[in-house]
């Protein structure tokens, strides 16, 4: 069973603060189910941009915790503020945490991509 967003996100801020970055929830969405978006302030005038993963990410199984991707890589502010206002036109019950740290950690579960070595794994 997945914990709810408003958990999740309780847990998160908790582990950034812990590993010594700065967490703050800029935006509380649904709390039993809604989406989670994350900002990483890379404190250089970029961020990096993170939302759920797609379905098509994982094989079979669902994942037990929350996955992630990276949207956007050291973008600017303006460009990660339009993607959260096309995203309030689709869904408005969704997330935003803002961390920030210096080397740009995100603290995140993120699905790894195939490689050459998973090419054969199959077989």
């Amino acid at each position: 069973m997945r914990v709810t967003s408003e958990f999740w996100v309780a847990a998160y801020t908790r582990r950034c603060f812990a590993e010594g970055a700065f967490a703050g929830i800029r935006r509380k969405g649904a709390q039993e189910a809604g989406a989670i978006f994350i900002i990483v302030d890379r404190l250089d005038s970029t961020y990096d941009f993170y939302g759920p993963a797609p379905q098509s990410f994982f094989d079979e199984e669902k994942p037990l915790d929350r996955e992630f991707e990276c949207l956007l890589e050291k973008a600017s502010r303006e460009d990660i503020e339009a993607k959260l206002t096309r995203e309030e036109r689709m869904d408005p019950d969704f997330w935003v945490v803002e961390v920030e740290d210096k080397d740009a950690r995100s603290f995140l579960s993120l699905p790894k991509e195939p490689g050459p070595e998973d090419l054969f794994s199959r077989f």
